[in-house]
Protein backbone atom coordinates (compact mmCIF):
# COMPACT_ATOMS: atom_id res chain seq x y z
CA UNK A 1 0.00 0.00 0.00
CA UNK A 2 2.80 2.41 0.89
CA UNK A 3 4.64 1.60 -2.36
CA UNK A 4 1.55 2.28 -4.44
CA UNK A 5 0.91 5.57 -2.67
CA UNK A 6 4.48 6.71 -3.28
CA UNK A 7 4.27 5.72 -6.93
CA UNK A 8 1.16 7.84 -7.44
CA UNK A 9 2.84 10.84 -5.85
CA UNK A 10 5.86 10.44 -8.11
CA UNK A 11 3.64 10.16 -11.14
CA UNK A 12 1.78 13.36 -10.21
CA UNK A 13 5.07 15.16 -9.74
CA UNK A 14 6.34 14.10 -13.16
CA UNK A 15 3.02 15.09 -14.71
CA UNK A 16 3.24 18.53 -13.05
CA UNK A 17 6.78 19.03 -14.38
CA UNK A 18 5.66 17.92 -17.84
CA UNK A 19 2.79 20.42 -17.82
CA UNK A 20 5.15 23.20 -16.80
CA UNK A 21 7.56 22.35 -19.62
CA UNK A 22 4.77 22.32 -22.17
CA UNK A 23 3.54 25.68 -20.85
CA UNK A 24 7.00 27.18 -21.34
CA UNK A 25 6.88 26.25 -25.02
CA UNK A 26 3.47 27.82 -25.70
CA UNK A 27 3.49 30.96 -27.86
CA UNK A 28 0.72 33.28 -29.02
CA UNK A 29 -0.85 32.72 -32.42
CA UNK A 30 -2.36 35.30 -34.75
CA UNK A 31 -5.86 33.95 -34.06
CA UNK A 32 -7.47 35.84 -31.17
CA UNK A 33 -10.03 33.08 -30.56
CA UNK A 34 -7.32 30.43 -30.30
CA UNK A 35 -5.29 32.54 -27.87
CA UNK A 36 -8.36 33.20 -25.75
CA UNK A 37 -9.23 29.49 -25.56
CA UNK A 38 -5.68 28.55 -24.51
CA UNK A 39 -5.51 31.17 -21.74
CA UNK A 40 -9.04 30.40 -20.55
CA UNK A 41 -8.23 26.70 -20.26
CA UNK A 42 -5.03 27.41 -18.33
CA UNK A 43 -6.52 29.95 -15.88
CA UNK A 44 -9.79 28.04 -15.50
CA UNK A 45 -13.34 29.15 -14.92
CA UNK A 46 -13.05 31.83 -12.22
CA UNK A 47 -15.58 34.63 -11.83
CA UNK A 48 -12.93 37.18 -10.86
CA UNK A 49 -11.02 36.76 -14.14
CA UNK A 50 -12.45 39.24 -16.64
CA UNK A 51 -12.26 38.74 -20.43
CA UNK A 52 -13.23 42.14 -21.91
CA UNK A 53 -13.96 41.96 -25.64
CA UNK A 54 -14.06 45.14 -27.73
CA UNK A 55 -13.34 46.34 -31.26
CA UNK A 56 -10.36 48.50 -32.18
CA UNK A 57 -11.26 51.83 -33.76
CA UNK A 58 -14.93 50.76 -33.41
CA UNK A 59 -14.49 48.36 -36.32
CA UNK A 60 -16.08 44.90 -36.04
CA UNK A 61 -13.33 43.50 -38.27
CA UNK A 62 -10.64 44.27 -35.68
CA UNK A 63 -11.54 42.49 -32.42
CA UNK A 64 -9.35 42.80 -29.32
CA UNK A 65 -9.37 41.22 -25.86
CA UNK A 66 -8.35 42.62 -22.49
CA UNK A 67 -7.77 40.09 -19.68
CA UNK A 68 -7.40 41.11 -16.04
CA UNK A 69 -8.38 40.03 -12.53
CA UNK A 70 -11.04 42.05 -10.76
CA UNK A 71 -9.68 43.16 -7.39
CA UNK A 72 -6.02 43.12 -8.39
CA UNK A 73 -6.21 45.59 -11.29
CA UNK A 74 -6.93 49.31 -11.43
CA UNK A 75 -10.03 49.34 -13.68
CA UNK A 76 -10.10 53.14 -13.93
CA UNK A 77 -6.64 53.02 -15.49
CA UNK A 78 -7.79 50.39 -17.99
CA UNK A 79 -10.82 52.44 -19.02
CA UNK A 80 -8.99 55.76 -19.43
CA UNK A 81 -5.61 54.70 -20.80
CA UNK A 82 -6.28 51.49 -22.75
CA UNK A 83 -9.85 50.94 -23.84
CA UNK A 84 -10.75 54.57 -24.56
CA UNK A 85 -7.62 55.34 -26.67
CA UNK A 86 -7.96 52.10 -28.63
CA UNK A 87 -11.62 52.82 -29.36
CA UNK A 88 -11.38 56.52 -30.19
CA UNK A 89 -7.77 57.45 -31.01
CA UNK A 90 -6.80 54.58 -33.29
CA UNK A 91 -7.42 54.73 -37.04
CA UNK A 92 -7.90 51.69 -39.27
CA UNK A 93 -4.94 52.63 -41.48
CA UNK A 94 -2.70 53.00 -38.43
CA UNK A 95 -3.83 49.57 -37.16
CA UNK A 96 -2.94 47.90 -40.46
CA UNK A 97 0.49 49.52 -40.38
CA UNK A 98 0.97 48.43 -36.78
CA UNK A 99 0.12 44.81 -37.64
CA UNK A 100 2.69 44.82 -40.43
CA UNK A 101 5.34 46.08 -38.02
CA UNK A 102 4.27 43.58 -35.30
CA UNK A 103 4.33 46.40 -32.69
CA UNK A 104 4.89 50.14 -32.81
CA UNK A 105 1.96 52.48 -32.83
CA UNK A 106 -0.18 50.83 -30.14
CA UNK A 107 2.73 50.40 -27.75
CA UNK A 108 4.39 53.75 -28.40
CA UNK A 109 1.64 56.23 -29.26
CA UNK A 110 -1.87 55.00 -28.45
CA UNK A 111 -1.84 53.29 -25.04
CA UNK A 112 -0.95 55.93 -22.47
CA UNK A 113 -0.06 53.88 -19.40
CA UNK A 114 3.32 54.36 -17.77
CA UNK A 115 4.57 50.87 -18.68
CA UNK A 116 3.66 48.48 -21.50
CA UNK A 117 5.73 45.76 -23.13
CA UNK A 118 5.21 43.19 -25.87
CA UNK A 119 5.35 39.47 -25.03
CA UNK A 120 4.53 36.31 -26.96
CA UNK A 121 5.16 33.68 -24.25
CA UNK A 122 1.84 32.55 -22.82
CA UNK A 123 3.48 31.60 -19.51
CA UNK A 124 4.73 35.16 -18.98
CA UNK A 125 1.35 36.63 -19.96
CA UNK A 126 -0.47 34.45 -17.42
CA UNK A 127 2.04 35.33 -14.66
CA UNK A 128 1.44 39.01 -15.39
CA UNK A 129 -2.34 38.62 -15.12
CA UNK A 130 -2.02 36.75 -11.82
CA UNK A 131 0.29 39.51 -10.54
CA UNK A 132 -2.34 42.21 -11.13
CA UNK A 133 -1.39 43.48 -14.58
CA UNK A 134 -3.65 43.35 -17.65
CA UNK A 135 -2.83 41.75 -20.98
CA UNK A 136 -4.05 43.02 -24.34
CA UNK A 137 -4.52 40.59 -27.23
CA UNK A 138 -5.38 41.72 -30.77
CA UNK A 139 -6.55 39.77 -33.78
CA UNK A 140 -3.68 39.31 -36.23
CA UNK A 141 -0.97 39.99 -33.64
CA UNK A 142 1.31 37.13 -32.63
CA UNK A 143 2.40 39.22 -29.65
CA UNK A 144 0.38 40.36 -26.68
CA UNK A 145 0.90 43.47 -24.55
CA UNK A 146 1.49 43.42 -20.79
CA UNK A 147 0.06 46.63 -19.34
CA UNK A 148 1.20 47.67 -15.84
CA UNK A 149 -2.10 48.25 -14.02
CA UNK A 150 -1.76 46.84 -10.51
CA UNK A 151 -4.28 48.44 -8.19
CA UNK A 152 -5.32 46.27 -5.26
CA UNK A 153 -6.30 47.59 -1.83
CA UNK A 154 -3.45 47.87 0.66
CA UNK A 155 -3.06 48.67 4.33
CA UNK A 156 -1.99 52.24 4.96
CA UNK A 157 1.38 53.01 6.50
CA UNK A 158 1.24 52.77 10.29
CA UNK A 159 3.55 52.56 13.28
CA UNK A 160 5.29 49.17 13.74
CA UNK A 161 3.65 47.08 16.46
CA UNK A 162 6.61 44.84 17.35
CA UNK A 163 9.35 47.52 17.49
CA UNK A 164 7.98 50.60 19.19
CA UNK A 165 10.36 53.41 20.12
CA UNK A 166 10.09 56.61 22.13
CA UNK A 167 12.19 58.68 19.75
CA UNK A 168 12.37 57.96 16.04
CA UNK A 169 10.29 57.64 12.86
CA UNK A 170 6.78 56.25 13.28
CA UNK A 171 6.23 54.77 9.83
CA UNK A 172 6.68 51.07 9.20
CA UNK A 173 6.77 48.60 6.37
CA UNK A 174 3.49 47.30 4.96
CA UNK A 175 2.43 44.23 2.97
CA UNK A 176 3.02 46.00 -0.35
CA UNK A 177 6.42 45.36 -1.91
CA UNK A 178 6.63 48.66 -3.81
CA UNK A 179 5.57 50.67 -0.76
CA UNK A 180 8.41 49.04 1.18
CA UNK A 181 11.03 49.73 -1.49
CA UNK A 182 9.84 53.35 -1.64
CA UNK A 183 10.40 53.65 2.13
CA UNK A 184 14.03 52.68 1.58
CA UNK A 185 14.49 54.89 -1.49
CA UNK A 186 13.05 57.91 0.32
CA UNK A 187 15.60 57.60 3.12
CA UNK A 188 18.57 56.45 1.05
CA UNK A 189 19.01 58.61 -2.06
CA UNK A 190 22.17 56.84 -3.08
CA UNK A 191 22.63 56.07 -6.80
CA UNK A 192 24.42 52.91 -5.73
CA UNK A 193 21.29 51.42 -4.16
CA UNK A 194 20.31 48.30 -6.07
CA UNK A 195 16.97 46.50 -5.76
CA UNK A 196 16.84 43.20 -7.67
CA UNK A 197 13.63 41.25 -8.14
CA UNK A 198 13.26 37.46 -7.87
CA UNK A 199 10.18 35.24 -8.21
CA UNK A 200 10.01 32.38 -5.68
CA UNK A 201 7.33 29.74 -5.31
CA UNK A 202 6.25 27.30 -8.01
CA UNK A 203 2.60 28.24 -7.54
CA UNK A 204 2.57 31.53 -5.61
CA UNK A 205 5.24 33.29 -7.77
CA UNK A 206 5.93 35.63 -4.87
CA UNK A 207 7.88 38.79 -5.68
CA UNK A 208 11.04 39.17 -3.61
CA UNK A 209 13.36 42.19 -3.71
CA UNK A 210 17.04 41.97 -2.73
CA UNK A 211 18.39 45.39 -1.75
CA UNK A 212 22.03 46.38 -1.26
CA UNK A 213 24.40 49.26 -2.00
CA UNK A 214 26.64 48.72 -5.00
CA UNK A 215 30.27 49.51 -4.24
CA UNK A 216 29.72 49.15 -0.50
CA UNK A 217 28.26 45.68 0.13
CA UNK A 218 30.56 42.69 -0.16
CA UNK A 219 29.94 41.10 -3.57
CA UNK A 220 30.43 37.57 -2.23
CA UNK A 221 27.73 38.04 0.40
CA UNK A 222 25.32 39.56 -2.13
CA UNK A 223 25.92 36.71 -4.55
CA UNK A 224 25.46 34.10 -1.81
CA UNK A 225 22.16 35.63 -0.75
CA UNK A 226 20.93 35.70 -4.36
CA UNK A 227 21.98 32.08 -4.99
CA UNK A 228 20.31 30.76 -1.85
CA UNK A 229 17.04 32.52 -2.65
CA UNK A 230 17.05 31.42 -6.29
CA UNK A 231 17.65 27.80 -5.25
CA UNK A 232 14.53 27.69 -3.07
CA UNK A 233 12.11 25.07 -4.40
CA UNK A 234 8.71 25.35 -2.75
CA UNK A 235 5.10 25.70 -3.82
CA UNK A 236 4.31 28.92 -2.01
CA UNK A 237 5.94 31.76 -0.06
CA UNK A 238 3.46 33.37 2.33
CA UNK A 239 5.82 35.31 4.60
CA UNK A 240 9.49 36.21 4.96
CA UNK A 241 9.80 33.47 7.59
CA UNK A 242 9.68 30.93 4.73
CA UNK A 243 12.74 32.56 3.16
CA UNK A 244 14.55 32.73 6.49
CA UNK A 245 14.15 28.99 7.10
CA UNK A 246 15.40 28.08 3.64
CA UNK A 247 18.53 30.23 3.53
CA UNK A 248 19.86 30.23 7.11
CA UNK A 249 23.16 28.43 7.76
CA UNK A 250 22.18 26.30 10.79
CA UNK A 251 18.44 25.50 10.79
CA UNK A 252 18.67 23.37 13.96
CA UNK A 253 20.11 26.18 16.07
CA UNK A 254 17.75 28.06 18.42
CA UNK A 255 19.54 31.32 17.62
CA UNK A 256 18.26 33.38 14.66
CA UNK A 257 20.81 33.91 11.89
CA UNK A 258 18.81 36.55 10.03
CA UNK A 259 17.21 39.58 11.58
CA UNK A 260 13.71 40.73 10.74
CA UNK A 261 12.33 44.22 11.19
CA UNK A 262 9.29 46.36 10.47
CA UNK A 263 11.27 49.60 10.62
CA UNK A 264 12.57 51.25 7.41
CA UNK A 265 15.17 53.26 9.33
CA UNK A 266 16.62 50.05 10.77
CA UNK A 267 16.79 48.46 7.30
CA UNK A 268 18.53 51.53 5.85
CA UNK A 269 21.01 51.63 8.74
CA UNK A 270 22.00 48.03 8.02
CA UNK A 271 22.30 48.72 4.28
CA UNK A 272 24.79 51.47 5.11
CA UNK A 273 26.83 48.94 7.08
CA UNK A 274 27.13 46.69 4.03
CA UNK A 275 24.33 44.22 4.76
CA UNK A 276 21.67 42.91 2.40
CA UNK A 277 17.93 43.51 2.92
CA UNK A 278 15.39 40.96 1.66
CA UNK A 279 11.86 42.28 1.05
CA UNK A 280 9.01 39.81 0.50
CA UNK A 281 5.71 40.84 -1.04
CA UNK A 282 2.78 40.27 1.31
CA UNK A 283 4.50 40.86 4.66
CA UNK A 284 5.70 43.93 6.60
CA UNK A 285 8.71 42.02 7.97
CA UNK A 286 11.89 42.37 5.92
CA UNK A 287 15.00 40.28 6.51
CA UNK A 288 18.53 41.54 7.15
CA UNK A 289 21.52 39.37 6.28
CA UNK A 290 23.98 38.55 7.61
CA UNK A 291 23.08 38.85 11.31
CA UNK A 292 25.27 38.46 14.39
CA UNK A 293 24.24 37.96 18.01
CA UNK A 294 25.25 41.46 19.09
CA UNK A 295 22.85 43.29 16.77
CA UNK A 296 19.77 41.57 18.22
CA UNK A 297 20.23 43.74 21.32
CA UNK A 298 20.53 46.97 19.37
CA UNK A 299 17.56 49.21 18.67
CA UNK A 300 17.24 52.02 16.07
CA UNK A 301 16.59 54.33 18.98
CA UNK A 302 20.15 53.69 20.21
CA UNK A 303 21.50 55.98 17.49
CA UNK A 304 18.99 58.77 18.10
CA UNK A 305 20.04 59.27 21.74
CA UNK A 306 23.28 60.34 23.38
CA UNK A 307 25.87 57.58 23.67
CA UNK A 308 25.87 57.53 27.51
CA UNK A 309 22.15 56.76 27.67
CA UNK A 310 22.44 54.20 24.87
CA UNK A 311 25.31 52.37 26.60
CA UNK A 312 23.37 52.15 29.86
CA UNK A 313 20.28 50.84 28.07
CA UNK A 314 22.30 48.16 26.29
CA UNK A 315 23.81 47.05 29.60
CA UNK A 316 20.29 46.80 31.05
CA UNK A 317 19.20 44.64 28.08
CA UNK A 318 22.15 42.28 28.51
CA UNK A 319 21.52 41.96 32.26
CA UNK A 320 17.81 41.37 31.67
CA UNK A 321 18.52 38.63 29.12
CA UNK A 322 21.06 37.04 31.46
CA UNK A 323 18.49 36.98 34.27
CA UNK A 324 15.89 35.49 31.93
CA UNK A 325 18.29 32.73 30.86
CA UNK A 326 20.02 31.80 34.12
CA UNK A 327 17.94 32.76 37.16
CA UNK A 328 15.51 29.77 37.30
CA UNK A 329 18.38 27.29 36.75
CA UNK A 330 20.46 28.98 39.47
CA UNK A 331 17.49 28.86 41.86
CA UNK A 332 17.09 25.11 41.25
CA UNK A 333 20.81 24.38 41.62
CA UNK A 334 21.22 26.37 44.84
CA UNK A 335 18.05 25.22 46.60
CA UNK A 336 18.26 21.55 45.56
CA UNK A 337 22.02 20.84 45.59
CA UNK A 338 24.05 23.70 47.04
CA UNK A 339 21.95 25.23 49.80
CA UNK A 340 25.11 25.84 51.86
CA UNK A 341 26.30 28.41 49.32
CA UNK A 342 23.49 30.81 50.23
CA UNK A 343 23.89 33.36 53.05
CA UNK A 344 22.37 32.05 56.28
CA UNK A 345 19.61 34.64 56.59
CA UNK A 346 18.69 34.27 52.93
CA UNK A 347 18.71 30.46 53.17
CA UNK A 348 16.44 30.53 56.26
CA UNK A 349 14.03 32.88 54.47
CA UNK A 350 13.78 30.58 51.44
CA UNK A 351 13.46 27.50 53.66
CA UNK A 352 10.64 29.14 55.62
CA UNK A 353 8.76 29.96 52.43
CA UNK A 354 9.16 26.39 51.17
CA UNK A 355 8.14 24.74 54.43
CA UNK A 356 4.56 24.11 53.22
CA UNK A 357 5.39 23.37 49.59
CA UNK A 358 4.93 19.63 48.83
CA UNK A 359 7.09 19.62 45.67
CA UNK A 360 10.87 19.76 45.20
CA UNK A 361 12.22 23.04 43.88
CA UNK A 362 12.81 21.79 40.33
CA UNK A 363 9.18 20.63 39.90
CA UNK A 364 8.04 23.93 41.40
CA UNK A 365 10.19 25.86 38.90
CA UNK A 366 9.08 23.81 35.88
CA UNK A 367 5.44 24.17 36.91
CA UNK A 368 5.60 27.94 37.30
CA UNK A 369 7.63 28.51 34.14
CA UNK A 370 5.22 26.31 32.19
CA UNK A 371 2.24 28.30 33.48
CA UNK A 372 3.92 31.57 32.49
CA UNK A 373 4.59 30.26 28.97
CA UNK A 374 0.94 29.20 28.63
CA UNK A 375 -0.25 32.63 29.80
CA UNK A 376 2.19 34.38 27.46
CA UNK A 377 1.01 32.35 24.47
CA UNK A 378 -2.65 32.87 25.38
CA UNK A 379 -2.24 36.64 25.69
CA UNK A 380 -0.48 36.88 22.30
CA UNK A 381 -3.31 35.24 20.35
CA UNK A 382 -6.20 36.98 22.09
CA UNK A 383 -7.57 40.47 21.35
CA UNK A 384 -5.72 43.27 23.14
CA UNK A 385 -8.46 43.94 25.70
CA UNK A 386 -8.81 40.29 26.68
CA UNK A 387 -5.05 39.75 26.53
CA UNK A 388 -4.42 42.37 29.22
CA UNK A 389 -7.10 40.72 31.37
CA UNK A 390 -5.35 37.36 31.04
CA UNK A 391 -2.12 39.00 32.21
CA UNK A 392 -3.79 40.44 35.31
CA UNK A 393 -5.50 37.14 36.14
CA UNK A 394 -2.34 35.12 35.64
CA UNK A 395 0.09 37.51 37.27
CA UNK A 396 -1.89 38.59 40.31
CA UNK A 397 -4.74 36.24 41.10
CA UNK A 398 -3.16 32.93 40.05
CA UNK A 399 0.22 33.74 41.60
CA UNK A 400 -1.28 34.86 44.90
CA UNK A 401 -3.63 31.87 45.00
CA UNK A 402 -0.77 29.43 44.34
CA UNK A 403 1.26 30.86 47.24
CA UNK A 404 -1.73 30.86 49.62
CA UNK A 405 -2.52 27.26 48.67
CA UNK A 406 1.06 26.19 49.42
CA UNK A 407 1.73 24.98 45.89
CA UNK A 408 4.68 27.32 45.31
CA UNK A 409 6.91 29.42 47.52
CA UNK A 410 7.00 33.24 47.49
CA UNK A 411 10.66 33.11 46.38
CA UNK A 412 9.68 31.08 43.31
CA UNK A 413 7.06 33.65 42.33
CA UNK A 414 9.72 36.39 42.55
CA UNK A 415 12.14 34.34 40.43
CA UNK A 416 9.52 33.74 37.74
CA UNK A 417 8.47 37.40 37.74
CA UNK A 418 12.08 38.59 37.33
CA UNK A 419 12.67 36.00 34.59
CA UNK A 420 9.60 37.10 32.65
CA UNK A 421 10.39 40.80 32.98
CA UNK A 422 14.00 40.17 31.93
CA UNK A 423 12.86 38.42 28.75
CA UNK A 424 11.00 41.58 27.69
CA UNK A 425 14.16 43.71 27.69
CA UNK A 426 15.30 42.26 24.36
CA UNK A 427 14.23 44.59 21.50
CA UNK A 428 14.05 41.61 19.10
CA UNK A 429 11.37 38.98 19.61
CA UNK A 430 13.27 36.17 17.84
CA UNK A 431 16.26 36.57 20.17
CA UNK A 432 14.03 36.29 23.25
CA UNK A 433 12.53 33.08 21.82
CA UNK A 434 16.00 31.50 21.81
CA UNK A 435 16.44 32.47 25.46
CA UNK A 436 13.08 30.88 26.32
CA UNK A 437 14.13 27.54 24.82
CA UNK A 438 17.59 27.50 26.40
CA UNK A 439 16.17 28.44 29.81
CA UNK A 440 14.38 25.09 30.09
CA UNK A 441 17.49 23.19 28.97
CA UNK A 442 19.54 24.89 31.69
CA UNK A 443 16.81 24.17 34.23
CA UNK A 444 16.91 20.47 33.34
CA UNK A 445 20.71 20.37 33.64
CA UNK A 446 20.60 22.19 36.97
CA UNK A 447 17.91 19.81 38.28
CA UNK A 448 20.06 16.83 37.27
CA UNK A 449 23.63 17.89 38.07
CA UNK A 450 23.33 21.07 40.12
CA UNK A 451 25.76 23.92 39.48
CA UNK A 452 28.01 21.58 37.49
CA UNK A 453 25.22 20.99 35.01
CA UNK A 454 24.42 24.71 34.90
CA UNK A 455 28.04 25.68 34.15
CA UNK A 456 28.38 22.89 31.59
CA UNK A 457 25.22 24.16 29.87
CA UNK A 458 26.55 27.74 29.71
CA UNK A 459 29.83 26.50 28.25
CA UNK A 460 27.99 24.37 25.66
CA UNK A 461 25.83 27.35 24.63
CA UNK A 462 28.92 29.54 24.26
CA UNK A 463 30.72 26.92 22.15
CA UNK A 464 27.64 26.51 19.96
CA UNK A 465 27.37 30.27 19.42
CA UNK A 466 31.08 30.48 18.59
CA UNK A 467 30.62 27.80 15.91
CA UNK A 468 27.68 29.54 14.22
CA UNK A 469 28.05 31.62 11.09
CA UNK A 470 25.66 33.78 9.13
CA UNK A 471 26.64 33.91 5.45
CA UNK A 472 30.26 33.36 6.43
CA UNK A 473 30.30 35.92 9.27
CA UNK A 474 31.14 34.48 12.75
CA UNK A 475 28.12 34.84 15.03
CA UNK A 476 30.01 36.20 18.05
CA UNK A 477 31.95 38.94 16.31
CA UNK A 478 33.23 41.46 17.37
CA UNK A 479 34.05 39.45 20.52
CA UNK A 480 35.24 36.19 18.97
CA UNK A 481 37.08 36.87 16.75
CA UNK A 482 37.89 40.15 18.41
CA UNK A 483 37.70 43.30 16.28
CA UNK A 484 38.63 46.38 18.27
CA UNK A 485 37.15 48.87 15.82
CA UNK A 486 33.78 47.07 15.84
CA UNK A 487 33.68 47.14 19.65
CA UNK A 488 32.81 50.84 19.39
CA UNK A 489 29.26 49.75 18.59
CA UNK A 490 28.83 46.78 20.92
CA UNK A 491 27.62 46.81 24.52
CA UNK A 492 29.21 50.22 25.02
CA UNK A 493 28.42 52.60 22.16
CA UNK A 494 30.93 55.28 21.32
CA UNK A 495 29.84 58.78 20.16
CA UNK A 496 28.77 58.91 16.52
CA UNK A 497 31.66 61.17 15.62
CA UNK A 498 34.06 58.48 16.91
CA UNK A 499 32.53 55.73 14.77
CA UNK A 500 34.33 56.58 11.54
CA UNK A 501 34.43 53.10 10.05
CA UNK A 502 31.83 50.58 9.03
CA UNK A 503 31.91 47.15 10.73
CA UNK A 504 35.03 45.31 9.62
CA UNK A 505 33.22 42.01 9.94
CA UNK A 506 31.24 42.87 6.78
CA UNK A 507 34.45 43.29 4.72
CA UNK A 508 32.85 46.15 2.80
CA UNK A 509 34.45 47.68 -0.29
CA UNK A 510 34.25 51.14 1.28
CA UNK A 511 35.13 50.76 4.99
CA UNK A 512 35.11 54.46 5.87
CA UNK A 513 31.75 56.10 6.58
CA UNK A 514 32.85 59.40 5.02
CA UNK A 515 34.64 59.68 1.69
CA UNK A 516 37.74 61.86 2.14
CA UNK A 517 37.94 62.40 -1.61
CA UNK A 518 34.85 64.62 -1.43
CA UNK A 519 36.43 66.96 1.10
CA UNK A 520 38.31 70.07 0.06
CA UNK A 521 36.77 70.19 -3.38
CA UNK A 522 37.04 73.98 -3.49
CA UNK A 523 40.68 74.20 -2.47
Amino acid sequence: MFWKKSKVKFKDKEEYKSNNKSLEKLRLQESLKENKDIIKNLIGDSNDVVFRNFNLAKSEENPALLIFIDGLTNTDLLNKHIINPLLNNLEIDDLAKSIDEETGLIQESIVTTHEIKAENKIEELIKSVLSGDAILLIEGFSQGFIVASKGWDARSVSEPTTESVIRGPRDGFTENLRTNTSHIRRRLRDPGLRIKGVLVGERSNTNIAIAYIEGLANKNIVKEVENRIKNIKVDCILESGYIEQFIEDSPFSPFPQLQHTERPDKAVGNLLEGRVVIIVDGTPFVLIAPAIFDQFYHSPEDYYQRFIITSLLRIVRIIGSGISLALPALYIALTAFHFEMLPTVFALSIAGGRAQVPFPSYLEAFFMEGVVEILREASVHLPNVIGSTIGIVGGLILGTAAVDAGLVSPAMVIVVALTTIGSFTSPTYSASNAIRILRFILMFLAATFGLYGFVAGIIAITIHMASLKSFGIPYLTPYAPSRLEDLKDSVIRFPLWKMNFRPKLMRTNNPKREDDSKEGGND
